[in-house]
């Protein structure tokens, strides 16, 4: 029985009219809205109630881009976008995911397609070297690395390493994992899945970094609760406000009390390729594991996050389940990395393809240079707004994301953070701390150039209120 596939020819033309369709977009999208002026429901309003009983052209399909999905779209590689953090669609990692889509490989096993599993530890153990991270964390090496869905996902899978390490010393219900005040909701989501209870949220300091003295004295606290501590989280680059724990210092701390350690650079860790941020860094010998998103800061689209450990024996013991099917000579002849030991699926996609395209067609100096761009854009914006009597930086800016308020409070910190997304030419994220509300301005897009911070500057400054 036949069903109406493509031929190869018919791919080939479809395939060009997509591709022209992604560029005339990247082309025109500094002239769409950032934020789509939609109600919910608008798309869905738009679909059949069916799905279609017969094939339709592939030229209707196309033209539903634009009728249907374009309007509903939230643009997050408009050079206006400055809110949460950036996400990478560069060129070169659109068609490295292109060629990954294409070729079809699932790479749980060596065995399943040896090319995925070796080219995901050459490019891991490339970046290695490239973020200035410790040397045993090379696959050729004690350690490892491993492209992960997200750095939530990664948080989650050192817990359970963290958890499964200790479980013959106590029950997960007495133990205790420990991160700072500013560290990511992933952290909590993360314990939540893992089975922890017990989740201590340790102070900050005046720049938002935690306090060593506090976790120690917290440590303390569990140990005479008769709770058995067993990980902890820094953050390199925290969320809201960009802020770097005391690597260290909470390394130290964790060897000292057997505690896993897991460091968080999802947003900053790209800022390591420039050797001038790798004092951030510092310590990170001491940690278990690390994790940043080349999908955020390093011109690679979603999904794409770098896992390390420092030991790959735990993470390997917590994570493999061997059934009968999985069984092969490569395997069992232990020269081979096995990714489904890696992480908590068991499939899992080509995603080194594009990460190995945008490393070779930009360079690490095109990297650094990007960074450096940014950073320097961001500084900039930082100075200005410092200058103006009508706001307040909340924190330093040690990478590309700017923190500030008005000094008259929440109310018109608030109304400038609407009224900027409503212009439809920028978008930025508002945030709260202690202090009260407060606007986050994350600089990292592809194509932001020093234009497109300067007419976010000219648009804060004309739709500010004057101070009172």
């Amino acid at each position: 029985m036949s069903f109406p596939d493509w031929t190869v020819e018919e791919f080939r033309r479809h395939g060009y009219a997509a591709i022209d369709w992604i560029c005339d977009y990247l082309e025109r999208v500094e002239e769409l809205p950032v934020v789509p002026k939609v109600a919910p429901g608008d798309l869905r309003a738009l679909l059949p109630e069916r799905a279609p009983e017969e094939a339709e052209p592939f030229e209707e399909i196309l033209a539903d881009l634009d009728r249907v999905v374009l309007p509903g779209i939230t643009h997050w590689q408009h050079p206006g976008w400055f809110a949460y953090f950036p996400t990478g669609a560069s060129p070169p990692s659109i068609l490295g995911d292109l060629v990954s889509s294409g070729l079809g490989v699932v790479g749980f096993l060596w065995a399943s397609s040896p090319a995925a599993t070796e080219l995901e530890a050459h490019v891991m153990d490339w970046l290695v070297d490239l973020l200035g991270l410790p040397q045993g964390w090379k696959t050729t090496d004690r350690g490892g690395g491993v492209i992960q869905v997200s750095a939530s996902d990664a948080t989650h899978l050192a817990f359970v390493v963290a958890r499964h390490r200790r479980r013959d010393v106590a029950a997960v219900e007495d133990m205790v994992v420990y991160a700072s005040e500013e560290a990511h909701s992933s952290v909590a989501k993360g314990a939540r899945v893992a089975g922890f209870t017990h989740v201590r949220w340790i102070p900050v300091d005046d720049r938002f970094a935690l306090v060593p003295t506090a976790l120690e004295e917290a440590i303390g606290e569990d140990l005479a609760a008769g709770r058995t501590p067993v990980a902890v989280v820094s953050t390199v680059g925290t969320t809201g406000t960009t802020a770097v724990d005391p690597v260290r210092a909470v390394g130290e701390l964790a060897r000292r009390h057997g505690l896993w350690h897991h460091v968080d650079a999802a947003y900053a860790g790209t800022a390591m390729i420039c050797p001038e941020f790798r004092g951030h860094q510092d310590g990170l010998e001491l940690a278990d594991s690390y994790v940043f998103n080349p999908h955020k800061w390093m011109l690679t689209n979603f999904d794409c996050s770098a896992f390390w450990v420092a030991d790959r024996a735990p993470l390997i013991e917590a994570m493999s389940i061997l059934p009968p099917y999985l069984r092969n000579r490569a395997s069992e002849s232990g020269e081979v990395i096995d990714y489904r030991d890696w992480q908590v699926p068991l499939g899992r996609r080509f995603r080194a393809l594009k990460l190995w395209f945008v490393l070779r067609a930009y360079g690490a100096a095109g990297i650094r240079a990007m960074v450096r761009h940014h950073v320097e854009l961001a500084r900039g914006l930082a100075e200005r707004l410092d200058a103006d009597p009508r706001f307040t930086l909340v924190a330093p800016t040690p990478f590309a994301l700017v923190t500030f308020r008005h000094v008259g409070g929440d109310a018109p910190t608030e109304a400038l953070a609407a009224a900027l997304d409503d212009t439809g030419e920028v978008h930025v994220t508002p945030s709260r701390d202690a202090e009260g509300a407060f606007i986050r301005v994350a600089i990292g897009q592809r194509t932001t150039r020093a234009r497109h911070v300067d007419r976010l500057w000219e648009l804060v400054d004309a739709l500010a209120e004057p101070v009172r």
